[in-house]
């Protein structure tokens, strides 16, 4: 008599679809658009590109060949080649002289990298730990790999204004984010060495509410959530700017946290 067959292993599960890849798309062209005025603001980029070439300094790791994702400013490319390092520069939405990427995918790589930087674009990613291991297997052998995105507890003054405005209906305005206990986990989940997860805070203080959301939209720091709530009508706008000024402080201003989480990990 034959024996019944082990029942088929069940599909790997989808990742839940928390960000519009076509919102992300807007966002991030939004913010090179608004990167040509002036009085920009990117502070963000720039406090991540410094802290990369601290820790390149502090480990004494001179890559030969680099990836450097999400540096729309070039800086840290810049500051790499000038140390002799092929750099290949990527971007979900690129600009001039960088290449296509998409980290939920394969990423090509004729030979492995000896740094991959990521800067500013994992927290929208559906698909976390997929990207992570993309980008470790982008490594050569002793490639290290330094991740920096808005972390747990960013724009909580902006969190605060906007359950205000909705008032008793809240609507979903702010992304999910990851802390370092859920971002170590996530490094030795996918075979990273050596893990290293640390959080930053970066304080700014603003004068009004117009300029706390155009720093947002200027960095590409704002909604791209799948199921987003609708636009600020006058009653809910008036609410927020009256929530803003509930938090300002003696001179009028809110000082708003920017948190900065950083995962970094070596292939062996």
């Amino acid at each position: 008599m034959a024996s019944a067959l082990p029942p088929a292993p069940a599909p790997p599960a989808s990742p839940p679809t928390i960000f519009s890849a076509a919102r992300r798309a807007a966002l991030r062209a939004r913010m090179r658009r608004l990167q040509q005025r002036p009085d920009a603001a990117r502070y963000v980029v720039d406090d991540m590109v410094e802290d990369v070439l601290d820790r390149l300094s502090f480990l004494r790791h001179a890559p030969a060949r680099a990836l450097v994702i999400g540096d729309w400013t070039g800086t840290l490319a810049t500051a790499l080649a000038a140390q002799g390092c092929a750099v290949t520069r990527a971007d979900p939405v690129p600009g001039p002289g960088e290449t296509p990427i998409d980290e939920e995918n394969p990423i090509p790589a004729s030979e492995g990298f000896d740094l991959v930087a990521s800067l500013g674009t994992l927290d929208t990613v559906n698909d976390l730990p997929g990207a992570l291991l993309h980008l470790r297997r982008a490594l050569a052998p002793d490639g290290l790999a330094i991740m920096s995105f808005s972390g747990a507890g960013s724009l909580p003054a902006l969190r605060a204004i906007m359950l205000a405005a909705d008032g008793d209906r809240p609507a979903p305005r702010i992304h999910p984010q990851v802390d370092v206990r859920a971002g170590g986990q996530l490094l030795q989940r996918c075979g990273f060495a050596a893990p290293v997860i640390d959080s930053r805070s970066l304080p700014v203080r603003f004068g009004s509410l117009e300029r706390l959301v155009g720093d947002v939209r200027a960095q590409g720091l704002s909604n791209c959530l799948a199921r987003s709530g609708p636009a600020l009508g006058k009653a809910a706008l008036a609410r927020a700017r009256a929530a803003f000024a509930g938090q300002a402080d003696a001179e009028g201003r809110v000082t708003e946290t920017f948190e900065i989480l950083t995962l970094s990990g070596w292939r062996k």
